[in-house]
């Protein structure tokens, strides 16, 4: 766009509606019937719901859940910072803010800048993709806000495959290898560096022809309100705009002498003079650590150079978890994320309790059961499996009502209630990866549960594995099909595990911290353990020979091993059945799961 287009000032103004162009300048008067209404003086105002005394009245206030005395105060300057800014919801209340108006003005210039689109009719038999209006809070390290942000995105459910677009996929960085390279990091001493990259989706070439609504709230001039923008760039919202931003920043990164991990193409490793730096991209967010800072340093040169870099210091905030680091070692929680929560399903001022799901509850399909809000329950399990990045205690609470997204009744929702009564009990829940000794350790713990699930009778598996003495994967999943005993339910869940651990190690190995010790492998049940060691074939094992011989491999060739391991100690049993709050609250202690927001 040209400045003659949109003109050389602001392009927004405070306006009620997009709809009310008149000659380029919106109508701001207000309706004059309104001015006629009478002023009511008979009716009292109430106070307002959120005045401090009134939380007198909350039988169970949050302040005794959470608090932040044990922060420091870098680290309590942040988390308070986080739920100061309020996000408009809608582009009117963002057009009343200065600051808000100030944002989108700025995006707006950038986009011009750039030249992302050029305004043109629309041809005949196209359909012009929506747009809207996202808004963020940046933040710096110290916990202070750094800058109002507005992204304009387009709707991508508006586009039309093989018109608008044809290939989408691009990866994007797995959860379980940022806590991978955490655990290394509290290990070795490695600083954790973020940086952010600013219009990210703007430096994508578009291949196809796509034509975009004008941006709402866009003041532009009457004979130009029918035209379209043509984009000739990526924008935010596109299906193919990840796809193209990663094709062009793994090119950059290939020629600076970076290479791929196999186990994860958004990993990227230089090793040179026996140092390492690693750098893991999720979209326009990246995490740099590493034992070599010059190297780090000429990373960041070079990325400023390429790119549009902006330095956010040390790693306090990533994909919504917060980041807090000690002499103690790193501490992942989603406080704010659980509070949000909390808050916005009414559950602020409930009644805790001490276990995501009641002790030995078995849910089932019931015909005479009373039906649901099948929206509302599908939205809370996601928003609550989001939180699972950081709450391994919610994994099997959350393995259960998943198998109920489709139809669910009304014991499915009291039992999401339960998980969030749970949350109240300690929001600010978290893991600690710890400094431990030996960093390269792999370990996995794995229990079934046989016929645990009563509507078919198939089993639960479940697992926990260790990379240094410090929990970075878990799962609790049904099994694909129904096991004849407990023990073909416990091998099958062995293989389960094992298969994650392969690939811890072959995660390892290229970081260059493989260890020559095999994976400890702790299974409960003897007689799993037996036939992964006997070479003979039995009749009731005919059915799983390929998972028999699978661990038997491993273990021929000394990658693996099967140590003894008590069932009272087995960490595994709390992903595959309901246990008590006593046999709970023992097994998050070894896991590694604390609350440094707890009041006491």
């Amino acid at each position: 766009m040209s400045d003659q287009q949109f003109g050389s000032e602001d392009v927004f103004i405070e306006i009620p509606n997009q709809s009310l162009f008149v000659e380029g300048v919106l109508n701001l008067e207000p309706d004059l019937f309104m001015k006629r209404l009478p002023h009511r003086h008979n009716r009292g105002i109430p106070k307002p719901t959120y005045e401090p005394e009134l939380s007198t009245k909350v039988k169970y206030p949050m302040s005794n859940y959470v608090s932040n005395h044990r922060l420091s105060e870098s680290n309590k300057s942040f988390v308070n910072q986080l739920s100061t800014a309020a996000i408009p919801n809608s582009v009117q209340e963002a057009l009343a803010d200065p600051r808000w108006k100030a944002a989108m003005n700025e995006e707006m210039k950038s986009l011009q800048k750039n030249e992302t689109w050029e305004l043109v009719e629309c041809p005949p038999g196209k359909k012009p993709v929506g747009c809207r209006w996202i808004y963020i809070v940046k933040y710096k390290a110290d916990g202070s806000i750094e800058r109002f942000k507005a992204r304009l995105v387009a709707k991508r459910y508006t586009q039309t495959y093989g018109i608008d677009y044809t290939e989408t996929f691009a990866p994007v960085a797995k959860i379980n290898i940022v806590r991978v390279l955490l655990s290394l990091a509290a290990n070795l001493d490695w600083p954790l560096q973020q940086f952010d990259v600013k219009n990210v989706f703007l430096h994508g070439e578009l291949s196809e022809e796509v034509y975009m609504d004008l941006p709402p709230g866009c003041m532009v001039l009457e004979k130009q309100c029918q035209k379209v923008c043509k984009l000739k760039k990526s924008l935010y919202g596109l299906k193919q705009s990840p796809r193209a931003w990663f094709g062009r920043f793994t090119k950059s990164m290939r020629a600076f002498g970076y290479r791929q991990s196999n186990s994860d193409h958004t990993l990227f490793l230089k090793k040179q003079h026996d140092k390492i730096t690693a750098l893991i991209v999720y979209v326009d967010d990246m995490v740099v650590t590493g034992n070599d800072p010059e190297e780090r340093k000429a990373l960041q040169n070079y990325l400023s150079r390429e790119f549009e870099m902006k330095d956010l210091g040390p790693l306090k905030y990533f994909l919504g978890i917060e980041v807090s680091r000690s002499s103690e070692g790193i501490f992942l929680s989603q406080r704010k994320y659980a509070l949000d929560l909390l808050q916005e399903t009414g559950m602020s001022g409930c009644q805790p309790v001490n276990t995501p799901i009641e002790e030995g509850l078995k849910l089932c399909v019931e015909p005479n059961q009373v039906s649901t809000d099948k929206g509302r329950y599908q939205r809370l399990v996601g928003r609550l499996t989001y939180l699972a990045h950081t709450r391994p205690d919610l994994a099997y609470a959350l393995s259960v009502m998943s198998q109920y997204m489709h139809n669910p009744r009304e014991q499915h929702m009291n039992a999401i209630m339960c998980i969030l009564r749970y949350l109240k009990n300690a929001p600010g829940k978290g893991i600690l990866f710890a400094k431990n000794v030996d960093h390269q350790s792999i370990e996995v713990y794995i229990d079934a549960d046989w016929a645990g699930v009563v509507d078919d009778r198939r089993s639960i598996s479940g697992y926990f594995t260790f990379v240094g003495g410090n929990l970075v994967t878990w799962k609790s999943k049904k099994q694909n099909v129904v096991a004849r005993s407990s023990v073909e339910a416990e091998f099958r869940g062995m293989a389960l595990g094992f298969c994650e651990t392969l690939w811890l190690r072959l995660l390892l190995q290229d970081l260059g911290y493989l260890s020559r010790q095999p994976i400890r492998l702790f299974c409960d049940n003897k007689a799993a353990c037996d036939i992964a060691h006997n070479p003979i074939q039995h009749d009731r094992t005919k059915h799983v020979e390929v998972n028999r011989f699978f661990i038997k491999e491993k273990l021929d060739d000394k990658i693996v091993k099967l140590p003894k391991i008590r069932s009272e100690d087995q960490l595994a049993d709390i992903l595959t059945k309901a246990v008590s709050s006593q046999v709970f609250l023992k097994f998050l202690d070894k896991l590694g799961m604390y609350d440094i927001y707890a009041p006491t």
